[in-house]
């Protein structure tokens, strides 16, 4: 056998080796490598200083405060819930337009799916949505027949939106076709309904796993991907929120998929609001400027709005 027969041999073998391994990868990872997902962290940081320091200015106004409002998904996730106080908190969504008629109404009522049911027959305003945390908020470790039973419950009983955690455990242990499954699993229990995944940012250890848990979700069905439970020891903050926004703007490049996105937790003034409304505008651009694509989940931001636009302390929430 000639040396180049040999050659020709030890090519080909090397060549179905390549291709043998892609195959191996699931379609997932495959589609991880369309993007870098490589991050440099210390350069996003700087990249959110530059931004914040140059645009968030002009986003320091009223029109811009009303619409946040209007994007806030209103939140009462407590072990203390009770149907009295969830009762009470729709009741106030109910009336606030008679006492605030020229400010817009929050997007949606955000509680625990053993509330739906009272929402959806208490809740009188048009366009705001029913938000239920499901699939074992807020680990997500339990079996997938219980994350699917509850899911399918809460639609049936109301539910408009549904917000799900990413299954953390399983990404950090590298399973990413067995997070993309989980996900997909439970987008098929929301059937049309949008589902929200949550990637509670603060525990993925580094922005690049930010990047990669983003556009896994994405791929798996998400709707929107959304920062954060604020049950974990941080909330959105604005470097993982622009990398969130960098994954869905080129997913959106790659796919035509618009995805919507949600910052949650730790949005404790009227200029973290600001400050995330002028992140998504400057990477996203004004496509995304819509209560759909945008939400804020938020208990204590909606009177401080309410506050600032009216210019006097109120405590309607």
């Amino acid at each position: 056998m000639t040396n180049k027969r040999i050659k020709t041999i030890v090519l080909d073998d090397i060549e179905a080796n390549k291709q043998k391994k892609q195959e191996e990868k699931s379609k997932y990872e495959q589609a991880l490598e369309k993007y870098n997902t490589e991050v440099d962290d210390n350069a996003i940081k700087e990249a959110v200083r530059t931004l914040i320091g140059s645009k968030v200015a002009e986003n320091d106004n009223t029109e811009v405060k009303k619409f946040l409002l209007g994007s806030v998904e209103l939140t009462s996730l407590h072990t203390t819930d009770t149907e009295e106080g969830i009762l009470a908190m729709t009741e106030k969504v109910n009336k606030f337009s008679e006492t605030f008629p020229t400010l817009p109404h929050v997007a949606a009522i955000c509680v625990y799916p053993v509330f739906t049911e009272l929402v959806s027959n208490s809740l009188e305003v048009d366009g705001v949505e029913i938000t239920n945390v499901c699939g074992n908020f807020p680990s997500s470790q339990s079996r997938m027949e219980v994350k699917v039973a509850e899911t399918s419950l809460a639609i049936q009983d109301g539910a408009t939106n549904v917000d799900i955690v990413m299954p953390v455990g399983k990404f950090l242990s590298g399973d990413y076709e067995g997070v993309s499954d989980d996900i997909n699993e439970l987008k098929q229990a929301c059937g049309d309904v949008p589902m929200k995944v949550i990637l509670e940012t603060c525990d993925l250890e580094n922005l690049s796993n930010v990047k990669k848990a983003a556009l896994l979700s994405m791929y798996a069905g998400a709707d929107y991907i959304k920062t954060s439970t604020g049950k974990e020891k941080a909330g959105a903050t604005p470097e993982g929120v622009y990398v969130m926004c960098q994954a869905i703007k080129e997913y959106y490049e790659q796919t035509g998929i618009q995805i919507g996105i949600k910052p949650a937790g730790g949005i404790n003034t009227v200029m973290d609001a600001v400050i995330l409304y002028t992140i998504v505008k400057e990477v996203l651009g004004e496509k995304w400027l819509t209560n759909y694509w945008f939400r804020l989940g938020t208990s204590r931001l909606t009177n401080l709005l309410v506050s600032e636009i009216i210019g006097k302390e109120t405590k309607w929430f």
